[in-house]
């Protein structure tokens, strides 16, 4: 890997396009040189014939994720990366166990592009920048958390050495026991769209449940921490003095959004008490039973009394892609809502396609017109993240079907009854 490493970095030539784009978006020449960042050429056999030509099997250069084998052509081989620029993804240790490429072709859906999983890269045993930060993390007593590798490394350069990356993965328990080696507090920075909420609320319930103390940066709309650290560093100082427990921030986020009383309550249930519950200690958990109360205008007895079954019906978001159905909806509707909501908040993943296609040949009727409700596009968010994998889809899809088979049967038992 750090053969490649030095290929990418060696084609990160001053006058090239990737190098251009990497200042424009705020890195500095000395920062691209300390971190190893460099460009992956156009051509489809550039680093192959680069790493073959020192001596490097096929067979070595395929474990390492860093070429792939043609589908329609066996034993042709080309390179993964190709025009993007590249961040080597270190282990604790600094050691190069994987790439990040961030595509140069603003008309190329994947965006960034990741190394496979290999003997040397478990993504739910490696964080991003951790080799830098874990000095930082332990005298500062926090790790920052942000989602990639530019809002790493801008916060780095302008000074908080303390921030590490999840890079495109949920946060694991792998993860978080490497964050507690340094420090048990952790501050989220992840963007505040929905699905950087639906992110926040999963890493910070995994934290939560381990026996960190949480608290999140509120980020102005639209803006990420890339952004604030390029734009105005001082400013992201200042959110991180300003930023709120967890519990609190998720309070403020449902309070600017739901206006009814009786919404934000239900919001609440839903999306915060689980979090609550998570917290292993008791005196904890009392103490954010009453910032609740007050939030929502309920007693601590109330909220108090609708913890354990909390717990027991979401007592991990990230692992419940099936939210529970509302009070007004049959469980065929609700299915339909949240599959609506994720071909909605997903338009670009080939995904969205086959799920509409499916949607159609089920119900033999296009998709509802009207948009889906702010609740189920959260409830999307929250259940699948970044973007949900196939085998996700497919479980949605299985139990939708299941259940309009189910309700067809009933109908059609019912009028032989009464024929």
């Amino acid at each position: 890997m750090a053969r490649a490493e030095q290929f990418y970095v060696k084609n990160l030539v001053p006058e090239g396009a990737a190098h251009t784009y990497a200042l424009t978006r705020g890195l500095t020449p000395e920062t691209l040189q300390a971190w190893g960042i460099g460009f992956a050429p156009d051509g489809w056999r550039s680093l192959l014939e680069d790493l073959t030509g020192q001596g490097f099997t096929t067979k070595e250069l395929l474990d390492a994720g860093l070429i792939k084998e043609a589908d329609e052509k066996r034993g042709t081989y080309y390179d993964r990366f190709r025009n993007r620029l590249m961040f080597p993804i270190r282990d604790s240790a600094g050691r190069t166990v994987a790439f990040t490429g961030r595509s140069l072709d603003p008309n190329d859906q994947a965006k960034y592009l990741n190394s496979p999983e290999s003997d040397l890269f478990k993504k739910s045993e490696i964080l991003f920048g951790m080799d830098r930060a874990k000095d930082a993390i332990r005298t500062r007593g926090f790790a920052v958390l942000v989602e990639g590798q530019f809002d790493l490394i801008l916060l780095h350069q302008i000074g908080f050495m303390n921030t590490i990356a999840l890079s495109g993965t949920a946060l694991s328990t792998q993860h978080i026991a490497l964050i507690k080696r340094y420090a048990d507090n952790l501050m989220l920075a992840l963007d505040a769209d929905r699905a950087g909420l639906a992110a926040s609320a999963r890493s910070a319930h995994a934290a939560l449940a381990s026996g960190m103390r949480v608290k999140a940066v509120r980020l102005p709309e639209g803006k990420d921490p890339a952004d604030i650290a390029n734009e105005e560093p001082k400013e992201f100082t200042r959110l991180v003095k300003d930023a709120e427990s967890i519990v609190e921030f998720f309070l403020s986020v449902l309070a600017a959004s739901e206006t009814d009383s009786h919404k934000l309550v239900l919001a609440a249930e839903k999306t915060i008490l689980p979090l609550v519950a998570a917290i292993p200690s008791p005196m904890e958990r009392e103490y954010f039973v009453g910032v609740i109360a007050r939030g929502i205008g309920l007693t601590p007895e109330a909220v108090r009394h609708a913890l354990p079954k909390s717990a027991d019906q979401a007592a991990n978001p990230a692992q419940n892609p099936a939210p529970a159905p509302s009070t007004t909806m049959t469980p065929r509707h609700h299915r339909a809502a949240l599959i609506h909501a994720v071909i909605v908040t997903y338009p670009d993943l080939p995904i969205a396609k086959r799920l509409t296609e499916e949607y159609n040949r089920i119900t033999g009727a296009a998709l509802p017109e009207e948009q889906p409700t702010e609740r189920a596009l959260f409830e999307a968010g929250l259940a699948f993240g970044e973007s949900p994998t196939e085998n996700e889809a497919d479980d949605l899809i299985r139990a939708f079907e299941h259940m309009v088979l189910n309700e067809q049967l009933k109908e059609a038992t019912t009028r032989l009854r009464l024929a």
